[in-house]
C-alpha cells in the first residue's frame, strides 16, 4: 500500500498508521514532501493526532540513490520528543508503508545506520541486514567489552541503538526498579540527558534452552525485543567478553523468540514483518522545531 498520492494543490496532509509485528505501538509513518520543505522536527500536535495514541514517528523520502532516506521521533512520557534514537521497527515501517518490491536500502538519518531491507521467500516476510562490521570503531563506545555500573558488570554497546547488556543474574528485584537505575548510570556515562530514550536496556541470560533476552522500552517492558535491540544483542555477541553468548539464531523473549546472526560485514534480523492499519490526517499547520 503506497501513501496516497499528491492532489493538485499540493501534497495531501496524511500519514499511515503501520504495525510492526513484534513492536509495543504503532508508528506514524509520514512521507517528508507531505510537510514543509526542509522540516525535520515535528509539531507537538502530533501527540495529540487521531492516531490511536502513536508513540513513533518517521518521516521518510527517496534518497536520490533508488533508496529511502529516514528520520525516527520517539514521543517520549509527558508529551516531549526524543530525536536522537532509532527505531528499526519504524524504519521497516516506512519500507511496508512506501510498498516498494524488491530489496530496499534505508539510510537512517538519525544514527547513520544503512539498512537493507530484503523480502523473504515467505510473502510479507523481511531480512533487515544493518550494513557495519559488528567490530566497527564505536560499537564499543567506552572501548571496553564490559564495564561495571552500580557494581554490576555490563556491555555498553552502540549499534543501532546504544544499549546496555546486563547479565540477568545480578538483576535484583524489583528488577524494571534495577534495570532503570543501570540505565541512569549508564546515560550519565555516555553523556545523555537524564530524559532521553537512550541507552536502551535488557538482561540477558545463557540456559540450556538458549539465549534469553527481557528488555525495557520507554514506559515499560518491551512485548518481546526492539529490532535495533536485536541488532545490538548480535553485535554484542560476535565481540570478545562482553557479557552476551556469541548468538546465532533464534532468541527468546517474553513474547516469542527474535531470529539474529551476525557476519564479519553485517548484523541481520529475520523474519520481521509490518501492516499498514489505516490512513490518518495530519495537522493543517505545523511550528518547525528545527529546519535544514
Amino acid at each position: 500500500m503506497r501513501p496516497p498520492d499528491p492532489a493538485p494543490g499540493g501534497p495531501p496532509r496524511r500519514g499511515l498508521l503501520v504495525r510492526a509485528h513484534d513492536a509495543p505501538g504503532e508508528t506514524l509513518v509520514v512521507r517528508a514532501d507531505a510537510l514543509p520543505a526542509g522540516t525535520l522536527g515535528l509539531a507537538p500536535e502530533l501527540a495529540r493526532l487521531p492516531a490511536g495514541g502513536a508513540r513513533k514517528l518517521a518521516l521518510y523520502g527517496d534518497d536520490g540513490h533508488g533508496g529511502l532516506r529516514y528520520r525516527f521521533v520517539q514521543v517520549l512520557p509527558g508529551g516531549g520528543f526524543d530525536f536522537r534514537a532509532g527505531c528499526g521497527h519504524s524504519l521497516l515501517a516506512c519500507v511496508v508503508a512506501e510498498g516498494r518490491p524488491g530489496p530496499v536500502t534505508v539510510r537512517a538519518v538519525t544514527t547513520g545506520d544503512t539498512v537493507l531491507c530484503e523480502p523473504e521467500r515467505d510473502p510479507g516476510a523481511y531480512t533487515l541486514h544493518f550494513l557495519r562490521p559488528p567490530d566497527a570503531p564505536g560499537t564499543l563506545p567506552t572501548g571496553r567489552p564490559r564495564d561495571r555500573l552500580l557494581g554490576v558488570p555490563v556491555s555498553l554497546v552502540s549499534y543501532g541503538n546504544p544499549y546496555v547488556f546486563v547479565d540477568a543474574r545480578h538483576v535484583r528485584a524489583p528488577a524494571e526498579a534495577h534495570l532503570l537505575a543501570l540505565r541512569a548510570e549508564a546515560a550519565r556515562l555516555l553523556g545523555h540527558p537524564p530524559g532521553s530514550a537512550l541507552p536502551k536496556i535488557a538482561a540477558v541470560e545463557a540456559t540450556p534452552a538458549g539465549l534469553s533476552v527481557r528488555a525495557l522500552t520507554v514506559g515499560g517492558w518491551h512485548p518481546r525485543l526492539a529490532l535495533t535491540g536485536a541488532a545490538a544483542l548480535a553485535a554484542a555477541g560476535a565481540l570478545d567478553g562482553t557479557v552476551v553468548p556469541r548468538v546465532d539464531g533464534p532468541v527468546r523473549t517474553p513474547g516469542g523468540t527474535v531470529t539474529v546472526s551476525a557476519r564479519p560485514g553485517r548484523v541481520s534480523v529475520h523474519h520481521k514483518r509490518a501492516t499498514v492499519l489505516r490512513a490518518c490526517p495530519l495537522p493543517g499547520r505545523w511550528r518547525i522545531h528545527a529546519t535544514a
